[in-house]
């Protein structure tokens, strides 16, 4: 089967969905290729052993690390892609970290194209995803020339408790900026809400379609375009170029088990860093040995996804809060008074449950007090604490012999990580908490840090330079005329802020781009 479109898009996440989203209106016919299905909506949405221990909704890959050991990635294969997961936190990057900023463990380094390239795109990007916040709040915060169109997301009692215990310790708490489909009032939600505020939204597939992820967002308003095709399903086995290896002639897709071919005069990439790459690498042929827009060598390296950690810490009173992550911290960004380099950010997490830490118990138990689970988890206050780490080339991912995917990679700039946790830690007598620092793994995902790849990024990035970048500004291949990637793989560096509303107003910048092309 041979079908022929303007515009292909493989991937339908926070890159490949908006962008299918801003050009779909243009009337061109258009040709979104998911991997996976819609995911089901079922009991087990809600339910965190499902969820988090069973890990009911992750792809069931084993991949390697260098070491040998096999892992299971964390990453989700359905349409609206990771996106169907994330915690819906909506940061722009700080505008110094478009630029080279110097850590403990090395240089970040500065992008070809600065903050103010993206601003008008973030701002976009925030409407369009119904980012609920507040600009004037975080010391850290990039100027914007638009207000958030929708308020933030109220505190429940005890955080605003945090809230203030955080300004008396002289920091600058700040509403979550999140992507929520929630109208609310005086901390409820209205009948008319989507989201309706409950305890398995961070890290949980919505069940009420509540969080503004990429198929509510964007695929399924897309699709109602009678010019664009969405098939599921449809895994992209490689991509074929021409004899002159100058544009990619057609799209392998193998379809439940079918095999078809398809060819469009602009093909965009958009499988999440980690797989964009290796669709790349398993591409190559004899115009392009190393894959395809590889002549630098730089596809499938300087492999970035944060410097994560999440930790629960038990209240010395009752946390009856169901939507806990609103509130985040960024004073430590840049750095504090005793260390002249970054440090990060730190967020709250959705509420632990019973089960999960039941499941996570056996990891920590000796240091634990001698509570229930159910008890623990009615005391729990969950933080998620972000660092950057630093692109290397050897941090990479690629293909082994038999064709089994390795992902090497080695941790850096921890220094700065570990500080934020102790300053976190310090505050804990301070937000009325107990000294219990306990880690929660499930969360991140297990076999942390190779396996935590929510935050994939930086395999295909982009620059000036063709010898030392595999895109052009526009994130085109530098050696392919119609061939683009459009999702993290672009990032130069990743700062230590949530990476998801970068790759939407990158995406909403390369469609302004290729408007012009397909007109």
């Amino acid at each position: 089967m041979t079908d022929r479109y303007d515009l292909i898009i493989i991937g339908s996440g926070a890159g490949g969905g908006t962008l299918a989203h801003r050009l779909a209106p243009a009337g061109k016919r258009i040709l979104l290729l998911e991997r996976g299905d819609y995911l089901p909506r079922e009991r087990e949405n809600w339910d965190p052993t499902a969820v988090f221990v069973q890990s009911k909704y992750k792809a069931k890959e084993t991949w390697y690390g260098r070491d040998g050991h096999a892992f299971h990635p964390g990453i989700h294969y359905y349409v609206g892609g990771n996106t169907k997961m994330y915690g819906a936190a909506l940061f722009r990057l700080r505008r110094q970290d478009f630029g080279e900023i110097k850590h403990h463990g090395g240089i970040s380094p500065a992008w070809p194209l600065g903050y103010d390239d993206f601003e008008p795109y973030y701002a976009q990007a925030e409407h369009l995803y119904c980012v609920h916040g507040r600009h004037d709040v975080d010391p850290t915060d990039p100027p914007s020339s638009k207000p958030y169109r929708y308020p933030p997301v109220s505190h429940e009692p005890r955080i605003q408790e945090l809230h203030d215990a955080f300004l008396r310790e002289g920091l600058h708490p700040f509403p979550l900026s999140l992507g929520i489909l929630l109208t609310e009032e005086n901390g409820e939600p209205l009948h008319s809400s989507a989201c309706v505020r409950c305890d398995a939204f961070d890290g949980f597939p919505c069940l009420v379609n509540g969080k503004a992820d990429a198929q509510i967002v964007c695929v399924d308003p897309a699709a109602r375009n009678p010019n664009l095709t969405l098939l599921t399903n449809a895994y992209v086995e490689r991509l074929e170029t021409s004899a002159s290896g100058r544009e990619v002639a057609k799209v392998h897709v193998d379809r439940n088990g079918t095999k078809e071919q398809y060819s469009g005069d602009i093909i965009v990439v958009a499988c999440g860093a980690i797989n964009s790459a290796l669709l790349l690498l398993r591409s190559a042929n004899d115009r392009h040995p190393n894959g395809l827009a590889n002549g630098s060598d730089v596809v499938g390296r300087h492999y970035v996804r944060h410097n994560n950690s999440a930790f629960m810490t038990l209240s010395r009173t009752p946390n009856p809060t169901r939507f806990q992550k609103t509130l985040a911290v960024n004073d430590y960004y840049f750095g504090a008074d005793d260390w002249d380099y970054p440090l990060g950010h730190i967020q709250m997490l959705g509420k632990s449950h019973g089960d999960t830490i039941k499941a996570e118990a056996v990891e920590w138990m000796p240091w634990a007090p001698e509570m229930p689970f159910d008890v623990m988890a009615r005391h729990a206050v969950d933080f998620w604490l972000t660092s950057e780490d630093l692109p290397d080339p050897n941090n990479r991912v690629s293909y082994q012999r038999d064709g089994s995917v390795l992902l090497d990679l080695t941790e850096n700039n921890m220094e700065g990580h570990y500080r934020l946790q102790r300053k976190l830690k310090g505050m804990l007598n301070a937000l009325d908490m107990h000294e219990h620092f306990l880690p929660r793994s499930l969360y991140l995902g297990k076999n942390i840090p190779i396996g935590g790849t929510a935050h994939q990024a930086g395999t295909v990035r982009f620059g000036t330079d063709p010898k030392t970048s595999a895109l052009d500004l526009n994130c085109k291949a530098h050696e392919l005329d119609n061939l683009y990637v459009v999702d993290a793989s672009f990032f130069v560096s990743i700062g230590a802020v949530n990476p998801t509303l970068t790759i939407i107003a990158n995406a909403l910048r390369v469609a302004d781009h290729l408007q012009e092309r397909l007109r």
